[in-house]
């Protein structure tokens, strides 16, 4: 006790000291594992990503901590890595409660909008479209972020509890934007469609509305597969991550297995493209089929089969993680891409739903939210060193992430 009550006071006094708060635990690099390159297995490819990710995680952003971490989180049901998504649900806390607030003025959502569009980046070309696009269409820009927003918290089980009071008056806000013709019109799919998906199934999971079946319908009407043939690298690309994006959030992202009922079609669209799909997309998106494949439990597929062949040749073990499609080995740009390749080469026999916040036992997450109410950083580094994979002690690569990153 005498030892919680030490941590919790240097943590207060770190965070008045209004200096950027670093604490990681580093323990050994990597172990050459003396293989080539075409002797390196799944489990191996995996670890070794997941090594160099880990040892450096505190370097990315805190939503990009997050994203890593609930995933690893879905794969393994590690503790460990649960104490970034509290550092990250209790920024989201404080970030909503400004919104509820803001919706008291009539307002705000346009400013809100206009504020998002102008902030959009617009370096490429695709990022100038989706500037322009979500220009076009008034406040969907902030309804969309907060859209999200609430769908992190009830994922979290926070929804319902003091952090979120008043998401009710958000809730009512959200059910008077016209989503349907949003994401219905063609543009938008052609532009946006992984997105499309997300915000479908947030809008069902929240009971706004259940736009499921007329979206997906308009995503098939807006690409048949007559028109394959005539689609651009571009707009092929798009199509297959947002099939991919139907399935993966009909999983709650991971959560659980998805009907082969529902989406079976899907995969086998996938395999009957999946020459194509390897030759004209990237790794981000050929992984996503492959998890698509996992979701469904179709892993001795020939298609999957494929992609996870496509990703060893692919992995550069020399930066330790799958490298961009220009052979960039940024670790903030790849993370997206590498914790999708974790996941498909160490797939586990069960998923695990969560982490469930609402139900965490520790002091965490309500410290860590009145520290975000102080506007400050704090340090997230409650557990001790636990091994990688399994339970219990194993032989190979020791790990270098012990739950800990920065918290905004």
């Amino acid at each position: 006790m005498r030892q919680t009550g030490r941590l919790q006071l240097g943590y207060i006094r770190a965070l008045h000291s209004a200096a950027a708060l670093m604490v990681v635990v580093l323990l050994t690099a990597c172990a050459s594992t003396g293989s080539s390159d075409a002797e390196l297995n799944d489990q191996a490819i995996a670890e070794a990503i997941q090594t160099r990710y880990e040892s450096e995680l505190f370097t990315l952003s805190l939503s990009k901590q997050r994203h890593y971490t609930q995933r690893l989180y879905r794969i393994t049901a590690q503790q460990r890595y649960v104490p970034i998504n509290e550092a990250y649900a209790a920024r989201l806390a404080l970030t909503t409660q400004r919104d509820i607030a803001g919706l008291a003025r009539s307002d705000y959502p346009s400013r809100r909008s206009q504020a998002i569009v102008d902030g959009y980046p617009a370096r490429s070309e695709k990022q100038r479209r989706r500037k322009s696009m979500l220009g076009e269409w008034g406040d969907i820009a902030f309804a969309k972020n907060l859209l999200f927003k609430l769908d992190m918290a009830n994922d979290y089980g926070l929804l319902d509890t003091p952090a979120f009071a008043g998401h009710q008056q958000a809730l009512t806000y959200l059910k008077t934007v016209d989503f349907k013709a949003f994401l219905s019109d063609s543009a938008v799919i052609e532009n946006y469609a992984a997105q499309v998906a997300n915000m479908v199934y947030s809008l069902h999971q929240l009971g706004i509305a259940d736009l499921r079946g007329e979206v997906l319908d308009a995503f098939r009407r807006h690409y048949p597969p007559e028109r394959d043939p005539q689609l651009s690298q571009a707009s092929f690309r798009n199509k297959i991550y947002g099939l991919t994006h139907f399935v993966i959030a009909a999983s709650d992202y991971y959560q659980h297995s998805v009907s082969e009922a529902e989406y079976g079609w899907v995969l086998d669209y996938f395999a009957a493209n999946i020459e194509r799909i390897l030759d004209e997309t990237k790794a981000d998106i050929y992984t996503e089929v492959g998890l698509g494949f996992q979701l469904l439990e179709r892993r001795t597929d020939p298609a999957l089969v494929r992609i996870k062949q496509a990703l060893r040749r692919k992995y550069d073990p020399r930066a330790r993680m799958i490298p961009a499609e220009d052979g960039g080995t940024g670790l903030s740009a790849g993370e997206h891409r590498n914790v999708l390749a974790i996941m498909l080469l160490r797939w586990p026999e069960r998923l695990t739903p969560g982490p469930n916040l609402a139900a965490e036992p520790s002091f965490l997450f309500h410290q860590l939210q009145n520290f975000a109410k102080l506007g400050m950083l704090a340090v997230v580094q409650p557990f001790e060193h636990h091994h990688l994979a399994g339970d219990g002690p194993r032989t190979g690569t020791p790990r270098a992430f012990d739950g800990g990153g920065l918290v905004e």
